[in-house]
């Protein structure tokens, strides 16, 4: 069981690390250990934020079931769930509150269909002692609140078709209407009530002794109901019921076996069940770096993540995922004359990008963006990210058909042509294009799998001249990226710095992870990326401009990619210790961020992110199939 923690705040902010994550296949939510929900879009993950405060302390508005004068707390899942529980010290007594999206009855979460309720349920219980509950429900910007038999309806003119009605296992009339509060760090208001102001939602504060239980129900959209056929528990019993469910498929007995499981079921989290997408994290514009401009939506779903992704899935006993996930990255890239890295859960091109003045960022990290600007790059790797999903579908599905191997043919030429032509990478420079070496060899995969189709799937198309032109780049890579005096492959064909994906090489079949010049790779990127503590920077913005102002932290997956190079190289023991490493800097619940403090060990960006998890899974699935042959092989001798 965690241990309980003191709850601190940093410059009015909870430390991203300090929350966890709950949904229901449609759109998600970050509960902190403070009992504040201060992330939550609703109906869906790219809808407007309900709730933000971690994005403004004083403006977002929150969701908070707490004890006043909270000393402590810590924070759980109920095994092979998505239910979260925040046990808080009060001055007086333990409180527990119970935290879920919940979910119909029966639900089968591998069907591509909504599964979800449309309401969110906390339960709160006093533990131990007695306990003055402070609750406080305050949507982002000006709310007006309504009572009507059966619960109070909350409504925002910004949003006229999102009605929230609140429900309460108690009476709702000691709840009174406030202004959206000031203080930064929340505190406790004055007894017994806030006083009646402007309204922006609603506070209040109860008594309650042991034993005693208080259940809230928000909901939306189809929730919003007067007929409610089940019970508080009954919704959470069945919510529990179909998570684990779910959870007994998972398919994986290696080490950190406990780790690898909550990361399928984060991933699971980030699934809109009804398309297949798998957004790349939940949040918006949580900070690369404090203080600095790199701050990102991504309530996207991203071609490349399909293509790691699905190897993942497919490996841990998540067939369904995989396939759908496959399915909508092949759906998305039909439409529209030039494919796009990412598109929205719909598999439509993502949201323009805009700057939101009105929110001054998580600890002041300007800007606040929705939208996403990558969607109008130039970026050649998105071709083999394509043919790799291609090619895994008719794996598994056995055909391809005539109207998409069309327009995969149509890919296959361009990435024939346009190897050599500037991009802006894997990881979205800001700058005008160059050609970049991981764009290059992504280009060499999706003429790998296009020969591949051909030969496996007996495809129509120019088999041997795709083969041939695949050949060509792998030639070119190994060429002209190679840079003698820095004994290593470089970013661009044509020389520069260093650039972590090209890790990515043996893993997507490009170079093997024993060649000469990608051991030695390895060893530079090692050296030269270093962050500290196995932790690595993707790149160095001070030799390889992005565009953007300042430093950022270290890049969580370069590290997972490391460790599967170390791997394949023959240097298991290494790769072992190095994941472990890795493993011990999930937060409590075991979930990762996109990217690491290095002088902290702090968690930066979006949160939880689909891609660390990604990588957690995929490291620890190759290293215990390493060890096994390892094994086997010693037995033998």
């Amino acid at each position: 069981m965690n241990e309980f923690k003191p709850v601190t705040y940093i410059d009015g902010y909870l430390p991203i690390e300090d929350h966890g994550l709950i949904g229901d296949g449609a759109t998600a939510a970050l509960v902190g250990r403070d009992g504040a929900i201060s992330w939550m879009c609703a109906p869906r993950f790219d809808s407007p934020p309900v709730f933000c405060r971690i994005l403004d302390a004083r403006r977002g508005g929150a969701f908070t079931l707490a004890p006043e004068g909270l000393i402590e707390s810590r924070q759980y899942y109920e095994p092979d769930t998505a239910v979260l529980v925040t046990e808080m010290r009060g001055p007086a007594g333990l409180v527990r509150v119970t935290d879920a999206f919940t979910l119909r009855q029966g639900a089968d979460l591998t069907e591509d269909a909504a599964a979800g309720r449309c309401e969110l349920l906390r339960v709160a219980e006093v533990v131990e002692g007695n306990a003055r509950l402070r609750i406080e429900i305050e949507p982002r910007g000006e709310s007006r609140v309504i009572a009507r038999s059966g619960g109070l309806f909350i409504r925002n003119p910004a949003r006229p078709h999102l009605d929230l009605r609140l429900s309460s296992s108690v009476p709702l009339a000691s709840l009174a209407p406030f202004a959206p509060a000031a203080p930064f760090a929340p505190a406790a208001p004055p007894a017994p009530f806030a006083p009646a102001a402007p309204p922006g939602g609603l506070r209040g504060v109860m008594e309650l002794g042991e034993g005693s239980r208080l259940s809230l129900t928000l909901r939306w959209g189809g929730g919003v109901s007067r007929h409610r056929p089940l019970s508080a528990e009954d919704s959470l019993a069945a919510t529990r019921d179909a998570w684990r469910r779910w959870a007994s498929r998972i398919g994986y007995d290696g080490p950190q076996k406990e780790i690898v499981s909550r990361s399928a079921l984060t991933l699971k989290l980030l699934d809109h069940f009804e398309s297949g997408a798998i957004v790349a994290a939940p949040t918006s514009s949580l900070p690369e770096v404090i203080g600095g401009e790199r701050n990102w939506d991504y309530r996207y779903a991203w071609v490349r993540d399909a293509a790691f992704a699905v190897y993942a899935l497919n490996r841990i006993g998540c067939p369904e995922e995989a396939s759908a996930f496959l399915g909508w990255a092949l759906n998305a890239v039909e439409i529209g004359e030039r494919p796009r890295s990412l598109y929205d859960l719909d598999g439509d091109y993502a949201a323009p990008e805009q700057t939101e003045v009105a929110l001054e960022g998580y600890r002041r990290s300007r800007p606040v963006r929705w939208g996403n600007a990558a969607t109008e790059q130039t970026q050649h790797d998105v071709y083999g990210e394509i043919l790799d999903c291609a090619y895994q579908w008719a794996a598994r599905h056995g055909q391809i058909d005539e109207a998409l191997w069309k327009r995969l043919c149509e890919l296959i030429e361009d990435a024939k042509r346009e190897w050599r032509s500037p991009d802006h990478s894997i990881w979205e420079v800001r700058t005008p294009g160059r050609p970049f070496t991981y764009s290059a060899a992504m280009c060499q995969v999706a003429l790998d799998r296009g020969a591949k189709m051909v030969e496996r799937f007996k495809l129509p198309g120019r088999g041997l001249s795709w083969r041939a032109a695949a050949e060509e780049i792998r030639a070119a890579i190994l060429d002209e990226a190679w840079d003698e005096r820095l004994n290593s492959l470089t970013e661009h064909l044509g020389g520069g710095d260093l650039d972590a994906s090209l890790l990515c090489l043996p893993l997507r079949r490009v170079i093997p992870a024993d060649h000469p010049k990608m051991a030695a790779t390895t060893a530079a990127i090692s050296a030269r990326l270093d962050a500290g503590g196995g932790l690595l920077f993707r790149y160095l913005p001070h030799v390889s401009p992005d565009g953007l102002v300042g430093r950022e932290g270290a890049f969580l997956l370069c590290s997972f990619w490391m460790t599967d190079n170390l791997a394949y190289q023959g240097r298991l023991d290494e790769a072992v210790d190095l994941f472990h490493s890795l493993c011990n800097r999930t937060n409590e619940l075991g979930l990762l961020p996109e990217q690491i403090d290095p002088s902290s060990g702090a968690f930066l960006g979006n949160f939880p992110q689909a891609f660390s998890h990604v990588g957690l899974i995929s490291s620890a699935v190759n290293l215990t199939r390493l060890t096994e042959r390892r094994r086997m092989r010693n037995t033998r001798k």
